[in-house]
């Protein structure tokens, strides 16, 4: 299978800000070409697509909760970068729902809303590139976005713990079925990293107590995260098909 090194087609699912702009840029910068998808923030995504180094890029809307929406949003990427390399599947929604405080209408349809984006459209733009990939006949590669939360629990937001937990069993159970077409597929877990939503928990007064996480005495980077999505999304990364990697700064140790 000829999984190249740089010059792929990636798409980037919630790519308009946060750990998906930094996906983006990182492979954009390996000189990748790459579809930024957003769901409904447009202009920021724009932003994201305007910062990208290189040539090629291209701005995909669509509302992944629908599986129709997910299709559109693969046919449309497919169709600007002429196919599919490297898909990352980072769109998620985080909800705070802790069930002692959350009403039971209100927490039917949070969990809802976390199934159906961070599982199920997983699911589903994974079925749509690695398709496409298989009909290439050149390999590809499927990194997913789960959580250190999938392993400690979450217990502010289950719903998100236990979907990122499912992100990571679909993605083994992927890496077996994939690879006899060149097709890798591997998971990242982070523990807390600074984005654009978290900074005012970081600067505030909790901040002290989420650096004290790890003992490094700091959070991670979306940029960290990044390096890690683009080495196995590389072609070096083949025998590490099938694996959850964590990043967490050693905040939470598993074996």
């Amino acid at each position: 299978m000829n999984v190249t090194a740089s010059g792929r087609r990636v798409l980037v699912s919630g790519a308009a800000r946060g750990l998906g702009r930094a996906v983006a840029r990182a492979f954009a910068s390996n000189g990748d070409r790459v579809a930024v998808h957003f769901g409904s923030r447009e202009e920021e995504a724009r932003t994201t697509l305007a910062s990208l180094e290189g040539s090629g890029h291209t701005l995909v809307g669509g509302d992944l909760a629908e599986p129709a929406g997910a299709l559109a949003v693969m046919d449309a990427a497919t169709e600007a970068l002429g196919g599919i390399d490297v898909l990352v599947n980072n769109a998620a929604v985080n909800i705070r729902h802790p069930l002692a405080e959350t009403p039971y209408e209100e927490w039917v349809a949070v969990w809802q809303r976390h199934v159906a984006v961070n599982l199920l459209a997983t699911a589903n733009l994974s079925h749509l590139a690695a398709r496409r990939m298989i009909d290439q006949g050149r390999g590809g590669r499927i990194v997913n976005i789960g959580s250190r939360g999938a392993f400690r629990g979450e217990p502010d937001h289950p719903a998100y713990g236990a979907t990122k937990a499912a992100v990571h069993a679909l993605g083994q159970s992927l890496a077996v079925s994939l690879a006899p077409y060149g097709i890798a597929v591997a998971s990242v877990a982070p523990g807390f990293f600074a984005t654009e939503r978290v900074a005012p928990r970081v600067a505030g007064p909790e901040g002290e107590a989420i650096r004290a996480q790890s003992p490094f005495g700091r959070v991670g980077s979306a940029e960290e995260v990044a390096a890690a999505v683009l080495w196995l999304a590389s072609p070096a990364a083949e025998w590490s098909s099938g694996t959850i990697l964590d990043l967490n700064g050693a905040s939470h140790l598993r074996s």
